[in-house]
């Protein structure tokens, strides 16, 4: 759609006649003249000449269009594009993914496959990140030590490149849980936003740190941070000795009481994946718990064409200029 923003610009139209007729012109010496009659002569041959007056009237088109294309401008011409939906107040979500290298047991079934636990979450959380459009989601890698791998930000490509480029051992060989929470905590509260939800996915317990995860919880709470904890790993594993096959518990690490503890202390809910189909739905049970928020207002996107007019404006103004010197060269 086409429209002006400052239509009260074209008010001024009448400004060009208002001064030309009012603006006093050229005084004349009549005395002079009647002392010199040669000038009146030559004024005579002066208006027989076609060859000057049809210059005038161009002149005088061609500044009226200059004028007209220059209020134009003024009024600032722009195209209205259609109205597109901004959401207004979406959740801020962060993700904190152990990396130790328990994370590399292969004990999550997918299909007719088993793979490690880190694939297992590269690909399902991929899908959760794509649904939380107009949410900010934030991604924290830890293991020996937390990390700040991507701050919170609408660019979900950039959230999934990271996760996906992630590598087991990258962060060291211990889980940190505290730490990761007590990053968590620091990067919300340093922004000022108010949904605050942190997912948690570990296989293992708290076995180094500087922050009790207790403590950290804690925080959270007092800083209204919502806490979903997702325990990874099968309950069992078959493996082959030398004695033949025996059946063992991959996930005995796994500090159950404590995630659900980080829960229930920050109003959240703890969850069990111990396949790849039950990680996919506790990431969906999340998602409901957590909707994206419908709140939006309306925009068009404007597009500004005054260079248009003023262009043509700038052409009509040269030509002026031109037909005068023209006039002047030929007298």
């Amino acid at each position: 759609m086409f429209t002006f923003a400052w239509p009260y610009v074209f008010f001024l139209l009448p400004l060009i006649w208002i001064v030309q007729r009012y603006l006093p012109g050229k005084q004349t010496n009549n005395d002079a003249m009647l002392r010199v009659p040669v000038i009146a002569r030559i004024q005579a041959l002066d208006h027989a000449s076609a060859a000057v007056v049809l210059p005038d009237n161009l002149k005088q088109l061609a500044a009226l269009c200059a004028w007209i294309l220059l209020l134009a401008a003024c009024a600032n011409p722009q195209w209205l594009g259609e109205p597109l939906s901004i959401r207004q107040d979406g959740r801020n979500i962060m993700l904190a993914v152990d990396l130790s290298p328990s994370m590399a047991i292969p004990d999550l079934q997918r299909g007719n496959n088993i793979i490690n636990r880190l694939q297992s979450v590269k690909a399902v959380a991929a899908g959760f990140i794509d649904k939380r459009q107009g949410d900010k989601l934030g991604l924290i890698l830890f293991g020996s030590k937390a990390y700040l791998q991507t701050p919170l930000t609408f660019d979900r490509q950039t959230v999934r490149s990271m996760l996906e480029d992630a590598t087991l051992g990258l962060a060291g060989n211990q889980t940190a849980i505290g730490d990761a929470l007590g990053l968590a905590v620091k990067k919300f509260t340093s922004e000022n936003i108010k949904s605050r939800v942190l997912i948690l996915l570990t296989d293992g317990g708290n076995n180094t740190g500087v922050i009790d995860p207790m403590e950290a919880a804690e925080l959270a709470r007092q800083n209204n941070i919502k806490i979903y904890t997702v325990g990874i790993g099968a309950s069992q594993l078959e493996v082959s000795n030398p004695f033949g096959t025996q059946v063992i518990n991959p996930s005995a690490d796994l500090d159950e009481t404590l995630l659900k503890n980080i829960a229930s202390k920050t109003n959240g809910q703890y969850f069990r994946a111990e396949d790849q189909a039950a990680l996919a739905n506790i990431l969906e049970s999340i998602n409901k718990l957590e909707p994206v928020s419908s709140d939006s207002k309306t925009a068009r996107p404007i597009t500004a064409l005054f260079y248009w007019p003023l262009a043509a404006a700038l052409f009509f103004f040269t030509v002026v200029i031109f037909l005068n010197l023209n006039v002047k060269l030929r007298r």
